[in-house]
């Protein structure tokens, strides 16, 4: 079969790989005759020693995402849960009953502005989730019912979010012996080392939640994907090609302002942002890939992607429609131990396809993005995070020499540094933490303090800020000024 789609074809081609890998594994060695035991080594010699780096492999995830990502709010996140390989396919079937949470969440802008609502939240939610597992395969529905007051429009919309029902998963898997996993649908997808900083994480966001004082884990926004994941003693490797573009919930003017450069202000209600969105199932599709193993007690990966950028990378002159452009990305990350803590670091250059040369104003040149993190516990049950970012403009004198009269010229380096504190009190029901963006170059800054408390077993209660400020109004925090925000909300789960 012949298919006229490279990411596809790439996809097809690993998954007849795998599937050959697994065919060969299920010829297992012979049984040996009753009474027959298998030949041991001569006296004095030994089991020879595994290379270096290839001791630890049935600790996959000892250094993994999950076990950090937790303080992140990432609990949906499963993408390497090598755990459940332990799981016995001779099990009948297990059937759990449904859980979940209802939720009221409220939010309100600290200054009154033109063009926006006072209020940055007002709903409701009921999160209702179920899973199942029988015999290898598993599956999940994890399904959130929304009554949003701030959406002028209650018409449902899966892929945006919108509307009464986000649908957050809805996917089936099957586990192979020989290492290899399938799973297929609705689906949450992240990887990466940065903390609420993405370079090969191009997985959909939804930038309104984060920004507007949801939960954090509604940061991360559902794809509709085919994972194939394969396992060996060497290395492991994650392929996920999405039929259809996933794009970010990005920030259009409806719920948060943003600058417009075609307004050349802060624009709102009145400034929502047009777009021409790729949305051609088979053609308008998206291939990630991420091969890991680890080495001397590190977890060191390699990445790649192709597909678009995320949120809008360009602007059409003829239609004034946002666009996004082609985009590929190769990137790599490590992450381990280090001295008192937790140490990582990741690299990635975009390659901005429809505008290689760098000389469209219209369009994001190529860039590279870099950062280098390190955690650890600086007194008993308070630890702290710190993280360096750096972005690279690529091409910038060509871009430089390429803008027209007025248009405001982005720096040829961008740099960031975040800290995350977190202290844990009252038995560890109370969590207060605080998030801090700065940029020095864009002399501008976000800070997201927070207090959790745990009432009991089923309830809690959250109040927190999403405070931002900046030197210019076009800068990337500088222009959510007006969206510095005061919410709380309080949860039942169950």
């Amino acid at each position: 079969m012949i298919v006229k789609n490279p990411r596809l074809n790439i996809c097809l081609v690993f998954l007849g790989a795998v599937a050959l890998l697994n065919v060969s594994a299920s010829y297992a060695e012979p049984e040996l005759p009753a009474g027959v035991d298998e030949p041991g080594l001569p006296s004095g010699m030994e089991e020879p020693a595994m290379p270096g780096g290839l001791d630890n492999l049935d600790g996959f995830d000892e250094l993994g995402r999950e076990e950090l990502g937790d303080s992140d709010g990432f609990d949906d996140f499963d993408n390497t849960d090598e755990d459940a390989w332990a799981f016995d396919e001779s099990d009948a079937s297990e059937h759990h009953g449904v859980s979940g949470f209802w939720e009221l969440r409220a939010g309100h802008r600290l200054e009154r502005v033109d063009n926006q609502r006072t209020a940055s939240l007002a709903e409701t939610r009921l999160e209702l989730k179920q899973d199942w597992q029988w015999q290898g395969w598993s599956a999940k529905v994890t399904a959130d019912f929304l009554y949003d007051d701030i959406e002028d429009s209650h018409h449902n919309d899966l892929e945006s979010g919108s509307g009464w029902l986000d649908l957050r998963e809805s996917w089936v898997e099957y586990r192979f012996s020989g290492g290899v996993d399938v799973k297929a649908g609705r689906q949450i997808l992240t990887w990466g080392v940065g903390d609420l900083l993405f370079i090969n994480d191009l997985f959909p966001k939804d930038w309104n939640s984060f920004l507007a004082g949801r939960d954090e884990q509604y940061l991360k926004a559902p794809s509709d994907a085919l994972r194939i994941g394969y396992f060996s003693e060497l290395f492991n490797i994650n392929l996920i090609y999405s039929p259809r573009f996933d794009a970010d919930r990005y920030i259009d003017g409806r719920r948060l302002s943003y600058f417009s450069p075609l307004f050349g202000s802060v624009v709102g209600q009145n400034g929502l942002l047009n777009v021409d969105k790729p949305e051609h199932s088979g053609s308008d599709d998206e291939l990630a890939l991420r091969i890991y193993r680890q080495i001397a007690g590190y977890e060191v990966a390699l990445y790649g992607y192709q597909g678009f950028w995320k949120s809008p990378g360009g602007f059409n002159p003829l239609t004034g429609e946002a666009i996004f452009p082609e985009l590929q990305v190769l990137g790599a990350s490590a992450r381990g131990a280090l001295g008192i803590g937790i140490a990582s670091v990741e690299l990635g250059f975009y390659n901005s396809k429809d505008d290689s040369k760098g000389t469209n104003p219209f369009i994001n040149n190529d860039e590279f993005r870099f950062l280098a993190g390190y955690e650890w516990e600086v007194a008993k049950d308070t630890t702290l995070g710190l993280q360096y970012y750096l972005e690279v403009l690529g091409d910038y004198d060509r871009y430089h020499e390429s803008l027209l009269p007025g248009q405001q010229a982005r720096d040829h380096y961008r740099q960031l540094i975040t800290m995350r504190v977190t202290r844990l009190a009252m038995n560890q029901n109370l969590t207060l933490s605080l998030f801090l963006f700065y940029s020095p170059t864009d002399e501008d800054m976000y800070a997201r303090p927070k207090v959790n408390y745990k009432i009991n077993d089923n309830w809690a209660a959250e109040v927190g800020m999403n405070l931002f400020s900046g030197k210019n109004e076009y800068s990337f925090f500088g222009q959510f000024e007006d969206n510095s925000n005061l919410y709380g909300s309080i949860r039942y789960s169950f």
